[in-house]
């Protein structure tokens, strides 16, 4: 569920109300009466019953059917597997509901600013007194930094973030909606904790999804320059103990990585796909979203991956195959269009 130190909710909706906003149809009432209220938005295997969620893919039949969400929004087909304690609204795109009705408990979650201040630091702040702050730094209510940070000209540290011991934050970095751990460092330009690139497309127009999760930054990662970090949508984007990001790499919405991953260069990885521990994504290597990729694996400079990769596995080319296939494939082109060469 969205933490509070981030986004404020807009207030509670009643499954009436949330008809009205999204078009769904009431098909179950679950426990309690029709009028009840609702109060906030959460993944299904976190809901209670004073939240709403949706249901759209069925490798998480589990968790909805297991769900203690309040209401649920999913498509017709699956009413009779829905909890039920659940008030069920149906619709055909149940993520497009979804994200209609989050934005009506979160109508502002991009656009928060702080009014011009004589300091361009807030008052009600928490920063150890070694902390050093270079020209040209803002920073927003309740944030935490503690002892032996630096923190880099013309950052802005967005409202709530903390930042663990000895962490050193670089020129123009943007930081928002995150906690980040001790002995961190993020290079100049990076930007963490923005809104991920979260939307349901049809052909009605395309709807954004509020971006309500967080960025957690374990202890002792490197971040490389103009690297972005998207937040989660619900879940949190996680980058665990001791990863190394070069620069300009990507990495999507509630995307989590291991201990000790190396991520080079331009890599892209979409969201909610989890890296197991220690692994390699060489430079340009692209990654589909909702992957599992296991521990140890590594993957060559521009492969493409489509699909969960085993812990140990080694892979390479687009579609990403195994190296020893893909050095197979390389040589029969090669034989092939020699071949082709004599016959011209």
């Amino acid at each position: 569920m969205p933490d509070k130190s981030f986004y404020k909710s807009a207030g509670s909706f009643s499954i009436h109300q949330l008809e009205t906003i999204t078009g769904a149809t009431c098909a179950q009432v679950g426990s309690g009466a029709a009028d009840r209220l609702f109060n906030d938005v959460a993944i299904l295997n976190v809901a209670n019953a004073q939240e709403v969620s949706f249901f759209h893919n069925k490798n998480y039949m589990d968790a909805f059917q297991n769900s203690k969400a309040g209401l649920i929004f999913c498509k017709e087909d699956f009413i009779g597997q829905a909890p039920k304690g659940a008030a069920i609204l149906v619709s055909p795109l149940p993520y497009r509901a979804y994200a209609m009705a989050a934005a009506a408990f979160y109508p502002r979650v991009e656009h928060s600013m702080i009014q011009r201040q004589e300091g361009a630091i807030a008052s009600n702040v928490s920063i150890a007194d070694d902390v050093v702050i270079e020209p040209g730094v803002v920073i927003q209510e309740n944030v935490v930094i503690e002892s032996g940070c630096r923190i880099g000209a013309n950052t802005v540290i967005r409202r709530g973030v903390r930042i663990g011991r000895n962490t050193v934050i670089g020129d123009h970095v943007s930081l928002a909606c995150c906690f980040i751990g001790q002995g961190v460092v993020i290079y100049p330009g990076a930007r963490i904790g923005q809104a991920g690139f979260g939307f349901f497309m049809d052909e009605k127009g395309h709807i954004t999804v509020p971006q309500l999760g967080r960025v957690l930054i374990e202890d002792y990662v490197e971040i490389g320059a103009n690297t972005t970090i998207d937040r989660g949508t619900l879940e949190d984007t996680v980058v665990g103990q001791g990863t190394r990001i070069d620069n300009l790499v990507q990495l999507g919405h509630n995307v989590k990585t291991g201990k000790h991953c190396v991520i080079v260069a331009q890599v892209g990885v979409a969201g909610s796909t989890t890296f197991g521990n220690y692994v390699i994504a060489a430079g340009q290597a692209g990654f589909a979203g909702h992957l599992k990729i296991g521990d140890g694996a590594r993957i060559a400079a521009q492969a493409g991956i489509y699909r969960d990769l085993e812990a140990g596995s080694e892979v390479a080319g687009c579609p990403g195959v195994p190296v020893t296939q893909w050095h197979r494939q390389t040589v029969a082109l090669s034989r092939l269009a020699k071949a082709r060469k004599k016959d011209l």
